[in-house]
């Protein structure tokens, strides 16, 4: 009964589930979603910056 038990309780970690190219792939999703942030958050400065600025 104990070996059905831990039979049930294991899984298995395709390939990229786990480690270091797990590590590695979450890093890079990370990144680029910190310079896609900053990206669009200039884009928004750029914009306001046109639309508040006063004529002379």
């Amino acid at each position: 009964m104990l070996t059905r038990e831990k039979d049930q309780e294991r899984f298995y970690l395709f390939p990229g589930m786990g480690g270091k190219a797990y590590r590695q792939k979450r890093n890079r999703i990370l990144l680029a979603s910190i310079c896609v942030g900053l990206l669009v958050s200039g884009v928004f400065v750029l914009a306001m910056y046109f639309i508040n600025r006063s004529p002379k």
